[in-house]
This record gives C-alpha cells, sequence and structure tokens, in this order.
C-alpha cells in the first residue's frame, strides 16, 4: 500500500514533467532546425570552430545517424553529430554541435565535475539496471540488506544525474560563450541557440528529478515498514 501511495505521489509528478521536458526540447529543435543561419556554416564547421578557440587539436568530428543523438566520446576522442546537425546551417544545428565541442574542452581542460560523473559510469550502469528490482523486491520480502543495498546502487544513478547537472550547463555556456565572441551567430539567433540548449538541459534536470523521487519512494516506504515493525 505504501510502495503504491508513494510512486503516484511522487514518481508520476516527476515522470509526467520528464514527459513534458522531452516535447519541449523535441518541439524546441524542430522549430529552430526550420532557421537557417545567417551566415550559413553547418553545425560541423561551428564544432570546428569551438575546437580551435580552444587550442583542441586532437578530437576528430564525424557523421551519425539519427535525431538529437549528438555526443562527444572522450576515449576515442570524437564528436558525432546527426545527419541534420553535422550539415545543417539552421540555428539549431550551430548551437548543439557547439555544445558537443564544449564537452570537447572540458575533458581537454579536465573540468572536475565531469572527472567525478565519468568515475562512478561501473557502479550507476549497474544501479540504473538492478538498484530498484533489488530495493523492490527488498520491501516485498523485507529484507533490510536488499533495500539498503539497492538504495546504495540506485543512489549512485542520483549522484549520476545531480552531477550531470553542472556539466551539461557548463557546456552550453561555453557554446554561447564562444558562439557570441567568434560571431558565429548574430544577435538575435543567439537567443535561439540559447533556446535550444536551455529545453535540452532541462531534460537533464527532469531526470535526476526522477532519479530523487524513486529514491524517496523507496527510502519513505522503508521507514513506515519499520516503523510499523
Amino acid at each position: 500500500m505504501y510502495f503504491d501511495i508513494y510512486y503516484f505521489l511522487l514518481v508520476v509528478p516527476a515522470l509526467i514533467i520528464a514527459a513534458i521536458a522531452q516535447y519541449k526540447v523535441k518541439s524546441t529543435y524542430r522549430k529552430f532546425s526550420q532557421v537557417p543561419n545567417s551566415r550559413g556554416i553547418t553545425g560541423a564547421y561551428a564544432a570546428q570552430a569551438i575546437l580551435n578557440f580552444y587550442g583542441i587539436r586532437d578530437v576528430g568530428i564525424q557523421m551519425i545517424g539519427g535525431t538529437l543523438s549528438d555526443n562527444f566520446n572522450p576515449k576515442t576522442k570524437m564528436i558525432s553529430l546527426s545527419e541534420g546537425v553535422y550539415n545543417g546551417t539552421s540555428i539549431a544545428a550551430v548551437g548543439i554541435a557547439c555544445h558537443e565541442a564544449g564537452h570537447a574542452a572540458q575533458h581537454a581542460e579536465d573540468y572536475k565535475p565531469i572527472r567525478i560523473r565519468n568515475s562512478i559510469i561501473p557502479v550507476c550502469n549497474i544501479g540504473s539496471t538492478i538498484g530498484l528490482p533489488i530495493a523492490i523486491l527488498g520491501l516485498f520480502i523485507y529484507v533490510e540488506l536488499l533495500i539498503y543495498i539497492g538504495l546504495i546502487l540506485y543512489g549512485a544513478v542520483f549522484i549520476f544525474q545531480l552531477v550531470t547537472l553542472p556539466v551539461e550547463f557548463d557546456a552550453s555556456h561555453r557554446a554561447l560563450k564562444v558562439i557570441d565572441e567568434t560571431d558565429l551567430l548574430l544577435d538575435d539567433e543567439i537567443g535561439g541557440a540559447r533556446k535550444v540548449l536551455g529545453s535540452a538541459a532541462m531534460t537533464y534536470v527532469a531526470a535526476m528529478l526522477v532519479a530523487l523521487m524513486n529514491l524517496l519512494r523507496i527510502a519513505i516506504s522503508f521507514l513506515g515498514r519499520t516503523r510499523r515493525n
């Protein structure tokens, strides 16, 4: 009973917020992906401009499939841009490409939050898969050790999401700063890029909120069960 109540009171609202954030980022991207930048530069060109600004010479740029699948892989030192971003000349393409190049700059400068995030990825991968199931199983059969293990494992997921926030916000800040200083976009176009990156950042806030509410859900249910016993 407690488990069901707190799922609907805590997790469901967080999931709704996450769904709204996903809709917002897709709609904002769709809007500004149809607005060309006045200089006609592509996302690939813009990403390279960011790398040049930071003096980064060992990072490549490649095109991949998908939509909003853009990423930076520090192991291969490769910025992967979706076709619409790599070849695109829209305001959205420039903003997203520069954001990923911002991640490359973070790694080049050994940005501390991204180092912390990378250090907990192995535990986070395990926690995201089995953390909640173990905790829920522990609640059903009431084995405190399982509950604690599940909470610790899933807690790593929350910490990962929490540390991701400054990483993502900083990458966007770097991108917008260089876009402005190097005149990749005009002043009125920068506002569009900021909206695209801002909506994307909200998806990370929502993911952190979902992780937090899941933790609270299990912890409160556990405490309630403990008091009754």
